[in-house]
């Protein structure tokens, strides 16, 4: 008994007994609500993640307080403090757990969800115990790289500047090796993977023999090179049946357009198949031209495209590219660049044709994108390049935290209204909207060219902060958005971990979180687009169609 009391003693002695405290003080707060319910996989995992964010600021901590030599307590007042700060962090920790199935619960009530049941205390700490036990053995794996480089540039260097040029080298080795190789590699490895596994997916859906359809015998693109999410695309959707039944005339079919990633190599060339595509089909004869941006797993949200169809009666034809396979989240946190490159080509196809047409031959030219889909869509024109010749407008729901024109004209908002929900410049050229108050909500005329933001103030995408890390966002402040639970709070490091999970912690229903119902998108489309013929009770009508 007495060797493994003497190991015990020797492991506990490890550790930094701050560290453990301010560790669960961390992992307490990780158990407050957040933006959307959180599953036990993705509460296990920011709890770990905290655990051990805290654990690192208290043994840093208490390093800095020995290294600038201030003064310590004497072992009798040490001991009297640390058995005190155990205490009340212990009391903390259980306090926060017991609450934490509450928290969940409201937040749930307030999403329309069902209760779930509770934390799963032991699961939620054992996982943390996993995941600190993992990170810690990186940490130390990170020291020893420090302490061998110091000692071996300290042959040729001064002491203490070997040691500074060692952390410098040992954190810019790990950075580029974490972010640059697994990172990058991982997604492009796991994206390719993704590609070729969709290639051989058969789906029960068979080939068109409509001759405007992508996908059929006649068209640029083979059905099989459309891909899952493709070949879904254009087989979905209403059909000229669906209209007439629902506006009682004969009406013209919607086209959609669809290039997927396996079409062609290059960016390049599957812009050039989809605007091959579009002419095949006479798209430029309709009176409206959709280009969408889909998101990272080239999903296009049919919440959004099929009320635009119906509100303007199906002279309408849309156009997508695929770039990726990967859920948008994934890509947003680890390669911002992700798909623009495909976004631009298609649009300076698409645009150029377009702006070539007689301006009273053309259609009206949209945009469109959600999630990942908004973010590249943003980022595939210049203004400067389309200022003499604009486009219509542009729709985007769900903009994430990384797009400039969102972000700019949310930090430079008029006076007095919301982050959640902003004005900008009196909504002459920029609008926002969320599941209550549409874009019609602006006294102002709105110009030619259009930008329209449908946005959830629960949506973790858009409302993620990396400067949550050491500040409070905007968004937390009061008022709050009307789906933003009342109990949540600002705690540093903390909740930008709990944000950062958010963005993968599950579906909430439409009018929620990331998911965004038909009904706005058919106020968002009305305003926007303006179509023509559209009575009050015949919105209604629509409303009661796609609410079924």
């Amino acid at each position: 008994m007495g060797v493994y009391a003497n190991r015990l003693a020797r492991l506990w002695r490890q550790f930094s007994v701050v560290g453990l405290l301010v560790g669960t003080l961390f992992f307490a707060f990780s158990l407050t609500p957040s933006l959307v319910p959180r599953p036990f996989l993705v509460q296990g995992l920011i709890s770990g993640l905290s655990f051990t964010a805290g654990y690192a600021v208290g043994f840093f901590g208490r390093w800095l307080w020995s290294y600038v030599e201030l003064p310590v307590p004497g072992p009798r007042v040490d001991w009297v403090i640390k058995i005190l700060a155990t205490v009340i962090c212990s009391v903390v920790a259980v306090t926060f757990l017991w609450q934490a199935g509450e928290w969940q619960n409201a937040l749930r009530a307030l999403m329309e969800m069902e209760e779930a049941g509770g934390v799963q205390p032991v699961s939620v700490g054992l996982m943390t115990l996993v995941v600190f036990v993992m990170l810690l053995t990186l940490a130390r794996l990170f020291k020893h790289t420090f302490r061998f480089l110091a000692l071996w540039l300290g042959r040729y260097i001064p002491q203490h500047v070997s040691n500074v040029v060692g952390v410098l080298v040992a954190a810019a080795l790990f950075w580029s090796v974490i972010d640059g190789v697994i990172f990058s590699l991982a997604l492009r490895a796991a994206d390719n993977s993704y590609q070729q596994v969709d290639a051989l997916i058969e789906d029960e859906l068979t080939r068109p023999t409509d001759p405007l359809k992508a996908g059929s015998v006649d068209s640029y693109v083979d059905w099989r090179d459309l891909g899952r999410q493709g070949r879904n695309f254009v087989s979905s959707g209403p059909r000229a049946s669906d209209l007439r039944e629902f506006f009682g005339e004969n009406t013209l079919e919607p086209i959609r357009i669809y290039v997927g990633l396996n079409a062609a190599e290059t960016a390049e060339e599957r812009a050039d198949l989809a605007l091959r595509e579009l002419k095949r089909v006479n798209a430029f004869e309709r009176s409206v031209l959709l280009l969408v941006t889909p998101t990272g797993t080239g999903w296009v949200d049919p919440a959004a495209l099929n009320p635009v169809e119906y509100l303007h009666r199906g002279d309408i034809a849309t156009v997508t590219a695929q770039y990726s396979y990967l859920p948008s989240a994934l890509s947003l946190m680890v390669e911002g660049e992700y798909g623009a490159e495909m976004a631009r080509a298609l649009f300076e196809k698409v645009y150029g044709h377009w702006s070539s047409l007689p301006a009273d031959e053309r259609p009206r030219l949209y945009l469109h994108g959600l999630s990942l889909g908004a973010l590249n869509s943003d980022r595939s024109f210049d203004i400067y390049d389309v200022i003499q010749d604009p486009f219509h407008g542009a729709l985007w729901s769900g903009p994430p935290f990384r797009s400039e024109t969102w972000r700019k004209a949310t930090r430079e908002r008029d006076p007095g209204t919301p982050a959640w929900l902003p004005s900008f410049r009196d909504g002459d050229v920029v609008r926002f909207m969320n599941q209550h108050q549409g874009l019609d909500r602006y006294d102002g005329e709105w110009g030619a060219f259009r930008i329209a933001y449908l946005q959830h103030a629960s949506d973790p995408i858009t409302f993620f902060d990396p400067e949550s890390f050491y500040r409070e966002p905007e968004w937390i402040r009061e008022p709050r958005g009307p789906d933003v639970s009342p109990d949540l709070r600002w705690y540093p490091i903390v909740t930008m971990l709990q944000l950062a999970a958010d963005m993968a912690a599950g579906s909430t229903p439409a009018g929620y979180g990331h998911t965004f119902s038909a009904s706005d998108y058919i106020d968002a489309w009305r305003v926007l687009t303006e179509p023509e013929g559209w009575s009050a009770s015949d919105i209604e009508r629509l409303r009661a169609l796609f609410s079924d």
